[in-house]
């Protein structure tokens, strides 16, 4: 048995413990609204029912959308339904509610149990394992297994319970996994929306990105015609005039017509870099030529703030992912220098399957805002462009982390 798969299954074992108390928190809240629309099912009889009816729909979408939230952590996004209709009987008609419904009965009973089983399980196996180590120091009648079958008097009988534990944990590795799936399938198989919701829901998310992306893209052309027009166009200007200057005084002052030509080559030689820098702005010419590693290791080494660059990319992405990529660590710097007061600063660079992440991570003052106009909307908005992620982490005191992932468009 390789450590490999060692480590592989233990990893197995302890996400689907995550998942499965995960879902023992969803299922007490699952218990607590059934008990509520129990009770107010009762109370309908009598009439009274009927107006705590919306307050316990609504508590019923509530523990359901939590429940979405953790299972989109688990695996595929799950999206919550449009909001409840006002009207109860208008609430009830819909097949999204009543699948609702469904799901509630079931997290409320199986779902709880194997929760509340799963955390017994290795709380047994460290009972029962450890039980040598101690057994002599309780009671007698106190010094049992974990399933409290026969009391321990000896030392063959602590050694059984041993090797109970050892065998309760084979157990605990080859059951948890399909526990854990067994717990989730019902949220995955009611909560997801229907077909043709998802596919209206996907439409609406992709016409908000190509809105985001217009915006984006009239966002850019407008900064490169106010750098053009504020910069290189006056500098233009100013090299014609002195040019002009230049031609005049030749005839009366030879040695005045010399500086004023220093001076327009000088204003020349300006505007020319800064085009120089529009362009590169446009696309940087070093993704072209390398790649997105070595244009981040640019943008580190000119980042004023102590910046440690970490890549692994053993792959190209397209072209228009790596420049989106580039941009989003070329702002997410420029603040760090402007804004966090840090000392130092983190690029990550992963390629995961089908995706590009970036997570830039800086110890400034945090306390990083979107609505700041820090930079920080326009990133989103590039990122959403192309279907990608973006992440905003930034308590008061610090750390800032920008969490970004790109679909890799190969």
């Amino acid at each position: 048995m390789s450590t490999r798969y060692v480590v592989g299954r233990a990893r197995a074992v302890l996400d689907a413990l995550e998942h499965l108390a995960g879902g023992l928190g969803t299922g007490l809240f699952a218990l607590a609204a059934l008990a509520w629309l129990l009770a107010t099912a009762a109370l309908c009889l009598v009439g009274v029912g009927i107006l705590l009816l919306p307050a316990a729909l609504r508590m019923v979408r509530a523990v359901a959308d939590r429940e979405r939230g953790r299972l989109s952590r688990w695996g595929r996004e799950i999206i919550s339904p449009e909001p409840l209709p006002a009207r109860p009987r208008d609430a009830l008609a819909e097949p999204a509610v009543r699948r609702e419904l469904g799901w509630l009965v079931g997290h409320a009973t199986v779902g709880f149990l194997l929760g509340a089983a799963a955390l017994t399980l290795p709380i047994d196996v460290l009972h029962d394992a450890s039980f040598p180590l101690w057994w002599r120091l309780v009671p007698p009648g106190a010094a049992t297994p974990a399933q409290g079958f026969f009391a321990v008097t000896d030392w063959p009988g602590a050694f059984l319970v041993f090797l109970i534990g050892i065998a309760a944990l084979v157990i605990t590795v080859v059951v948890l996994p399909p526990m854990a799936w067994l717990q989730a399938w019902p949220g995955i198989r009611l909560l997801s929306p229907d077909p043709d919701a998802d596919l209206a829901l996907r439409v609406a998310q992709l016409t908000a990105t190509r809105a985001a992306a217009l915006d984006a893209h009239a966002a850019e052309l407008r900064r490169i015609e106010r750098s053009l027009h504020d910069g290189t166009q006056n500098r233009l200007v100013a090299v014609t005039v002195l040019i002009g200057a230049a031609q005049r005084a030749l005839t009366r002052d030879p040695a005045a017509s010399k500086e004023i030509l220093d001076r327009a080559q000088d204003a020349a030689e300006q505007a020319l870099a800064e085009l120089r820098g529009v362009v590169r702005s446009i696309l940087p010419p070093v993704l072209a030529d390398r790649s997105l590693p070595d244009a981040l290791t640019a943008l580190a080494a000119a980042c004023p703030v102590s910046c440690r660059l970490d890549t692994d990319m053993p792959d190209r992405c397209a072209v228009s992912v790596e420049a989106t990529a580039y941009f989003v660590v070329a702002e997410a710097l420029t603040n760090v220098a402007r804004h966090s007061q840090a000392t130092a600063a983190t690029v990550s660079l992963r390629r995961r399957e089908d995706r590009l992440c970036v997570e830039i991570t800086d110890d400034g003052a945090g306390g990083a805002d979107e609505h700041g106009g820090s930079g920080l909307t326009g990133i989103r908005r590039r990122v959403e462009a192309h279907d990608g992620v973006f992440e905003l982490t930034s308590p008061v005191g610090g750390p800032t982390v920008v969490t970004v992932s790109l679909p890799c468009g190969l």
